[in-house]
């Protein structure tokens, strides 16, 4: 049996990601064990996941504690930030050197806001 490839994956998500970037802040342990946290931000997103850029080692299958600060925005104060847990579904080496791109499936709450796609714009 042959396993599915990455490209078939992608094409039976329920959902179609958002390109959009939202500042992400996300801790974790590195596939050494070493625990981190780093801000960074998103570079698609849909209700059930996200994917951003790292300069942190991370193994699929890892969890990771994801927050979307809302607070941080005037309009938005008000606003909780949102905050779920992930898990770690792809990793791949992103176009700067030393950092990867890393793709989570979220296993806490789903995300419930609604964006634009910044290429739409």
């Amino acid at each position: 049996m042959v396993p599915p490839s990455s490209t078939s994956l992608a094409s039976q998500r329920a959902e179609r990601r958002i390109a959009v970037r939202l500042p992400l802040r996300v801790r974790g342990r590195d596939k050494r064990g070493v625990i981190f946290e780093e801000e960074t931000s998103s570079e698609n997103l849909c209700r059930s996941g996200a994917a951003f850029v790292t300069r942190f080692d991370v193994a699929i299958g890892s969890n990771l504690e994801i927050s979307i600060p809302f607070s941080h925005y005037a309009s938005r104060r008000s606003e909780a930030d949102f905050e779920t847990h992930g898990r770690v579904v792809h990793v791949r080496d992103a176009q700067s050197d030393g950092e990867r791109m890393v793709g989570v499936q979220f296993t806490g709450p789903r995300f419930q806001r609604v964006f634009r796609s910044e290429s739409a714009a």
